[in-house]
């Protein structure tokens, strides 16, 4: 019997059903974050969309966010997605609210305007093969400056849209909100990548 990976999900606040529904999809065992004792044996977190700086305070709040920078920096992998890209941003435009501050970006909030202004497109990803990502865009924010050890995956005209940092990954847009699993399992691959050092690690010791 194969046990599934553990991927927790941000729970405070937004969509994290959907990526609970998406990631049990492809076999793994989605645990809903919402204190300490959650992160305990994760083998990767997603924090979703939803309102960026309630999600940063009530992190504050349940003291999840020193923890998730602790595992973060240990190397477990991290996916954010719009709101969860904002929480990921190093500094953002015109914002001192509540962060992770994990990636080295800038990011530009509802940088594609308001709710009335959100919309789908079809995107090229590196490392998805030649068939385009259609991506959903809700009051989406964008990668305003990428700095050193970012690698822009995707982008709208000259706006970054999905960038990667080592076990880092952040999206502008929500692929929780379609039924191709490409980015979640582009996800995976760090994560996979992860438990197999974690393996190599205890084969040493």
């Amino acid at each position: 019997m194969v046990i599934p990976v553990r991927i927790g999900i941000l729970a405070l606040q937004g969509a994290f059903i959907e990526h609970e529904k998406m990631l049990s999809s492809l076999g793994c065992e989605a645990i809903q974050v919402r204190k300490t004792e959650h992160l305990a044996d994760i083998d990767g977190l997603v924090i979703p969309g939803g309102e960026s700086t309630t999600i940063g305070k009530l992190m504050n709040e349940f003291k999840l966010t020193d923890r998730i920078r602790d595992l973060a920096g240990d190397g477990l992998p991290v996916f954010g997605t719009c709101a969860g890209l904002i929480l990921m941003a190093r500094e953002i435009v015109d914002s001192d609210q509540p962060r992770l501050g994990l990636m080295n970006i800038v990011a530009h909030r509802n940088a594609f305007g308001r709710q009335v202004d959100s919309f789908e497109t079809n995107l090229e990803v590196e490392g998805l093969g030649p068939d385009r990502f259609r991506a959903v865009f809700i009051r989406a924010p964008y990668i305003e400056t990428v700095r050193n050890g970012v690698d822009v995956l995707a982008s709208v005209g000259d706006k970054v849209v999905l960038a990667k940092e080592k076990n880092l990954l952040a999206a502008a847009f929500h692929p929780e909100l379609t039924d191709d699993s490409r980015v979640h399992s582009l996800f995976l691959k760090e994560v996979e990548k992860f438990l197999a050092n974690k393996k190599k690690i205890r084969a040493i010791v």
